[in-house]
C-alpha cells in the first residue's frame, strides 16, 4: 500500500466523515482514477515522434499507455478520420496514488513561479483538470528522449458529488490550492 493511500485510509477518512456529516464510509468523496493525456498532433506527418512521446508517457506514468484517434476529418488541419493525434493512460489503485503522491510533492514544485493550483478547474462533479507545458518537470523522464517540449493534460477523477466536495477532500491529499 503507498505512503498517500494509507494517509487516506487512517487520517482523510475520519477527518472526511466529520467535516462533510456523511455516515457511510462508501459514500465519502475517494480518488477513482488519474488520466493523463497528451495530444500529438504532429505524429499525423512522423511516426518517430509518437514513439517519443509513448516513451515519456510510460516512464512518467509506469504503465503502457493507447494511442488516442481522430473521430472525425478536418480538411483545415489535415487531419483524416482515424489519425493517431495522442496518446492516454489511466491509472487506478496503487499506482494511482503513487502518481498522485509524486505530482503533488515532486512534480507542482519544480513548475516555474509556481503558487498554488488553481480552483476553477473543477467540473461540476468535483474533478479537477490540469494542463502542463512541459513533461520535463517530471523525475523519470529522459531528456535524450525529447525532440520536443510538449504539454499534458491530468485529469483527477473522484467519487465526490460536488466543487466543494473535491476541493477538500484534494486538499487533504496534498494539493496546494492558491490561496
Amino acid at each position: 500500500m503507498s505512503r498517500l493511500q494509507d494517509k487516506y485510509i487512517k487520517e482523510i477518512k475520519p477527518k472526511l466523515k466529520e467535516e462533510l456529516e456523511i455516515k457511510n464510509d462508501l459514500a465519502l468523496p475517494r480518488l477513482e482514477k488519474i488520466v493523463i493525456n497528451m495530444g500529438i498532433g504532429e505524429a499525423k506527418d512522423n511516426q518517430s515522434v509518437l514513439d517519443k512521446a509513448l516513451i515519456n508517457l510510460v516512464a512518467l506514468s509506469g504503465q503502457r499507455c493507447v494511442a488516442t484517434y481522430a473521430k472525425r476529418s478536418i480538411a483545415n488541419f489535415k487531419l483524416v478520420k482515424g489519425q493517431i493525434i495522442g496518446a492516454m493512460v489511466t491509472l487506478r489503485g496503487e499506482r494511482m496514488y503513487e502518481f498522485f503522491d509524486k505530482f503533488v510533492n515532486l512534480v507542482l514544485p519544480k513548475v516555474r513561479d509556481f503558487r498554488g493550483v488553481s480552483e476553477d478547474s473543477f467540473d461540476k462533479f468535483g474533478n479537477y483538470t490540469l494542463g502542463l507545458k512541459e513533461q520535463l518537470i517530471f523525475p523519470e523522464v529522459n531528456y535524450q528522449n525529447i525532440d520536443k517540449v510538449r504539454g499534458m493534460a491530468i485529469s483527477v477523477v473522484t467519487t465526490a458529488k460536488d466543487k466543494q466536495q473535491g476541493k477538500r477532500l484534494l486538499e487533504l491529499l496534498g494539493m496546494p490550492f492558491k490561496k
